[in-house]
């Protein structure tokens, strides 16, 4: 039998179909409009602050903390008790406080599903903080969607307790679109990524979509300004002064073909070996979570005694370091380069499965630093192989395609505009290859089972 609510829901998905237009055109969908845009100013002003802190915290942990003790330099050791301490206070975290610290990332960027509770929003932003400032391979996007969507949620709550769970759901969209457009630096690059995850089209997509945008495009100039008016830089996720690429030719071409192949077996093994560490993690969290900190910390110590490169390049999500990487491509070698990607990866993996964050940013510098490793292979360019890595990479973490080729070139600047086809073959001939790689396992037949007639008696076996 169905019930009242499921019949109002029904009757509602009906009007809109009629006519999708139809909610843009009352009084209520006008005053929804100027919360977004209000929401849009807070939550922007609140990303602001957020990644803000984050850099604060990581350079005060990892340059203040050691010249105040003495040393000269941040000791190779250093990332040992910081790790050590993360994993101990993030289990905490997640252990006693409501929310389990937000989203386990290693489940890929989760966008629905649910939206945190004002209860849940105090676990997410310390988790984060923690995993974020203290080294763990990890970004910053999926608790910016959490805490953007949750304190949206929560203060129309406020203003409107009676409001209908749909009108709920675009809110807390919205708080979402300006959280994670601060970040990315575009609007339509934040609507293309949460659009792709959340799955949304038809009516509902466009009903969604102007509240999101509205409070996105108002949060990125809140954002723009608050970098000029306190003197900060609020970063930019366009890597300026690349050297100009040719036009790709056929060279290229079999390259993004190779690039595509190579990033869906490093991702899906990526993939594969987080979920696989994630349950040993969350049966003894006290244990293994300040373990994979120490193996974290490990590997970057490996990598900075086999290169003679800082730690940063294997700590942290690579957000801020990956400009450098591009910038100072020629001071690496192939052999760094190799290593490098093989000691993020593994700090990639174990933080997916321990810490809480979400898996865009160090997929982009996993991804730079492998194509930027081939390109020292004949005919292809570093900063054309560092795009198709990045885009490939990022579609084999997390399977949205439209979203990595713009994360990818967008990144590139004017460059971009001229790798875009081969980004684009590359992730196409990724995104299948790893689909193809993850095949569910096949659901067994049904076993035979007697027929009875209707007089009781067995007459054979059912059909299959």
């Amino acid at each position: 039998m169905t019930s009242s609510n499921e019949q109002a829901a029904d009757a509602a998905n009906a009007a809109l179909l009629a006519d999708p237009f139809g909610p843009l055109r009352t009084k209520g969908y006008l005053m929804l409009l100027v919360i977004a845009a209000v929401l849009g100013v807070v939550l922007s002003a609140g990303a602001y602050g957020f990644l803000q802190l984050v850099d604060k915290f990581q350079h005060a942990v990892y340059t203040d903390l050691p010249q105040g003790l003495g040393f000269r330099s941040t000791p190779t050791w250093w990332p040992l008790p910081l790790l050590a301490v993360a994993g101990v206070l993030v289990a905490l975290t997640v252990q006693y406080l409501p929310g389990n610290g937000g989203h386990q990332p290693a489940e890929g960027l989760k966008t629905h599903g649910g939206t945190a509770t004002g209860r849940e929003l105090p676990g997410i932003l310390i988790a984060a903080l923690l995993s974020l400032g203290l080294g763990a391979v990890i970004g910053p996007e999926a608790p910016l969607i959490s805490l953007g969507g949750g304190l949206a949620l929560y203060a129309f709550r406020l203003l409107k307790p009676d409001a209908d769970a749909r009108t709920q759901a675009v809110v807390a969209a919205s708080g979402s679109f300006a959280a994670i457009s601060a970040l990315l630096g575009s609007p339509l690059l934040g609507a293309f990524l949460l659009m792709e995850a959340s799955g949304l089209g038809g009516p509902m997509l466009g009903i969604v979509l102007l509240p999101g945008l509205l409070a996105s495009g108002v949060g990125s100039l809140i954002f723009t300004g608050l970098g000029s008016f306190t003197g900060v830089s609020a970063g930019s996720l366009v890597i300026p002064s690349l050297p100009p690429v040719d036009r790709p030719d056929i060279a290229q071409f079999g390259w993004a073909l190779a690039i595509g192949v190579a990033a869906a077996l490093l991702g899906t093994a990526i993939h594969r070996l987080a979920l696989g560490l994630q349950p040993r993690v969350n049966r003894r969290r006290l244990l293994m979570t300040p373990l994979m900190g120490l193996v974290t910390a490990g590997v970057a110590i490996a990598y900075v005694e086999g290169t003679g490169h800082p730690l940063t390049d294997v700590l942290f999500s690579g957000q801020s370091d990956l400009p450098q990487l591009l910038l100072h491509a020629g001071d690496y070698t192939a052999g760094a380069l190799t290593l490098l990607v093989a000691c993020k990866g593994i700090g990639y993996v174990v933080c997916l499965a321990a810490f809480r964050g979400g898996p865009i940013f160090p997929a982009l510098f996993v991804g730079a630093a492998g194509g930027i490793a081939v390109s020292h292979l004949p005919g292809l360019p570093f900063v054309t192989g560092a795009a198709m890595g990045m885009g490939a990479l990022v579609v084999a973490m997390l399977r949205l395609p439209m979203t990595s080729v713009l994360l990818a070139t967008l990144l590139l600047g004017a460059d971009g505009v001229t790798v875009m086809p081969l980004v684009i073959v590359a992730v196409v001939v990724c995104h299948v290859t790893a689909s193809r790689l993850n095949r569910p396992a096949p659901v067994p037949a049904p076993t035979p089972g007697p027929v009875t007639d209707p007089g009781g008696g067995s007459v054979g076996t059912a059909a299959t």
